[in-house]
């Protein structure tokens, strides 16, 4: 294995790029085989492969590589956040955003506050680092959640309510992270500057608007009577533009790409071109979860000389770890109980909020370059190895919370639609056979 590192090494630049991109795409392939015995979601097989052909492992794709793909990370989360957008329906929201907001804010905050106050009150350590990893431990992984029930097919007011407090617990941890940040450089400076906070709000605004002009845009560009392909194309390119536009701002395009699907979906109630996209995203966001396992630093959690003060880094990863389950958990229950939704949801949406990755970890980025030092390398880390162990459980406890809330069921797939569709097939498709199975068939994949 370490030969083959070599070589690819010793290869041409794109010769090199090619075959790294082909090992991780036929990895996660691979690893998904595995994990299929087991029940487990295709998203923790992808980060398992990412980690065992990683720089701790078998090294076999070059660090040099990994770290020239970050655009991956943007474009698939675009796709997941554009995707998302479909199911903010206005007339769902009329129905039922007062609730959805609610537990999304209960559900945030009290996963923020619970590490909050583990950090500064139980480890003492400093104010900024507490502040800006709480803020983090508020945002949740849309990729892993909306991945989990495409592969399950599941539906129903469960996933709807999940969906909605997942768009907007971005939301939520955007603003979060905008007001810590500037409390931690007036805490390290002894200067607060409201621009600090007013600065990232409007430029959030700014993309949630822009964004809803590109749906307007993208209405214009693609009637229904244009053909699929450049359907296709047209979509991709303007979500690639948007993406691009973000970066050169240096702002998120999550926001952006969930106001262009939504404003789309409302204007058009057209969601033959999300069912599109979604045939074509997959290994994109394989890419994009196999990278997620290259990147993670086992080597700076395990060490017992890296400490943040006098406190190991492993115990603050550990810690943080376990209470952002438990404030998450707590706080979706409250909200659900609040608002008075179904047992059924009370009871699980919690487990489903437990995966965290591509917003927390583009955040930790932001927040290690802007705390800087020491101080910004441990929060980057901490942020990075829990990741990857959130994306580990975080999926399959995702799925048990679909299984438990009768959101899908498991069972065989009804061979008459197996044979009868070329294309994968989504909820709707599959519920035309009348039989409750089919609606498990993304399982095959």
């Amino acid at each position: 294995m370490f030969i083959l590192h070599d070589k690819l090494m010793e290869l041409p630049v794109t010769a090199s790029v090619i075959i790294s991109v082909a090992l991780m795409l036929f990895s996660g392939f691979l690893a998904t085989r595995l994990t299929k015995r087991f029940r487990l979601p295709n998203v923790t097989g992808y980060i398992l492969a990412g980690i065992l052909i990683g720089p701790y492992c078998l090294k076999l794709v070059p660090e040099n590589i990994v770290d020239g793909m970050d655009f991956i990370a943007d474009i698939a989360l675009a796709f997941i956040a554009f995707s998302t957008g479909e199911f903010f329906r206005f007339s769902t929201l009329r129905k039922n955003g007062i609730s959805v907001i609610l537990v999304t804010v209960l559900e945030a905050c009290m996963a923020s506050a619970a590490v909050f106050f583990t950090a500064y009150f139980l480890l003492h350590l400093n104010l900024s680092f507490s502040v800006v990893l709480a803020a983090l431990a508020s945002a949740t992984a849309p990729a892993s959640t909306v991945m989990t029930i495409r592969q399950t097919g599941a539906s129903g007011d469960f996933v709807d309510t999940l969906l909605q407090v997942v768009a907007l617990d971005d939301v939520a941890g955007l603003i979060a992270y905008s007001a810590a940040i500037s409390v931690a450089l007036a805490a390290s400076s002894g200067i607060f500057e409201a621009g600090n906070i007013i600065r990232p709000t409007l430029m959030n605004l700014m993309t949630l608007i822009l964004g809803g002009v590109f749906g307007i845009f993208l209405k214009i560009l693609i009637p229904q009577k244009r053909s699929t392909d450049n359907r296709l194309i047209i979509s991709v390119a303007l979500l690639f533009a948007f993406c691009g536009i973000c970066d050169s701002l240096d702002i998120s395009p999550l926001l952006g790409c969930m106001s262009m699907g939504m404003i789309y979906i409302n204007i058009t109630k057209d969601d033959r071109l999300f069912r599109q996209l979604n045939y074509f995203s997959p290994p994109i966001l394989l890419l994009f979860f196999v990278r997620s396992g290259l990147n993670f630093r086992l080597d700076a959690l395990i060490n017992t000389s890296t400490s943040i003060g006098s406190i190991p880094l492993l115990l603050v990863g550990i810690l943080y770890f376990l209470t952002r389950i438990a404030g998450k958990y707590g706080g979706a229950f409250l909200g659900c109980l609040l608002v008075h939704k179904k047992k059924e949801v009370r009871n699980y949406l919690g487990l489903a909020l437990i995966p965290q990755a591509g917003v927390a970890i583009g955040l930790a980025a932001l927040g290690a370059r802007t705390l800087g030092g020491e101080m910004g390398d441990s929060l980057e880390t901490i942020i990075l190895a829990s990741s990857v162990l959130y994306e580990l459980i975080g999926p399959a406890c995702a799925k048990l919370s679909l299984y438990l809330s009768h959101s899908y069921e498991a069972g065989p797939v009804c061979e008459s639609v197996k044979s009868s569709h070329q294309e994968p097939l989504d909820t709707r498709t599959a519920a035309l056979c009348g039989r409750p199975a089919c609606r498990s068939f993304r399982q095959l994949q």
